[in-house]
């Protein structure tokens, strides 16, 4: 079990550069400017704790939302959206295969940070790095996204 060993208030200007970050991927989120953010660490993993909550992780030099943090947020941009049958393995941290998609952001381009979402309830499921753009990913065989992080795994469990 992962726990966090280091918490550290953001300073001004460290925030500041994260928001705009943020804001020039996924909008402006809500209520993140008058939020107690801390940077922590867990084993080889960076995280920032919002209120008391693991809402974001580094990856690449780049902060993204965890599920929680889309969840919190409410962030529907850059959004790949899987069957039921796909479920099973998205939460067991499998790869998302082409089959199992129904739909993709079409901006997604290879390389960038995705949400996945289960196509019943639109309940995001995990955050992935795209393999190939979002208008190639609804395909009838292949890999398109690599799973980073998904419900249940360490991270999702990560103890403050």
């Amino acid at each position: 079990m992962l726990k966090v060993k280091s918490r550290v208030q953001l300073r001004k200007s460290d925030r500041k550069k994260l928001f705009e970050g943020m804001e020039e991927k996924f909008g402006k989120i809500s209520r993140l400017e008058d939020s107690k953010i801390e940077s922590a660490r867990a084993d080889d993993m960076e995280v920032l704790i919002v209120e008391g909550k693991i809402l974001f992780f580094k990856y690449e030099e780049d902060w993204h939302p965890t599920v929680r943090g889309v969840l919190e947020y409410g962030i529907n941009e850059y959004v790949v959206v899987v069957d039921q049958g796909a479920v099973k393995f998205v939460i067991n941290g499998a790869d998302i295969m082409s089959p199992g998609i129904v739909s993709a952001d079409p901006v997604i381009k290879e390389g960038d940070i995705v949400v996945i979402k289960e196509q019943a309830h639109n309940k995001p499921l995990a955050i992935g790095k795209a393999l190939v753009p979002g208008t190639q990913m609804v395909a009838d065989s292949g890999k398109a996204v690599e799973s980073l992080h998904y419900v249940g795994d360490e991270f999702w469990n990560l103890e403050l």
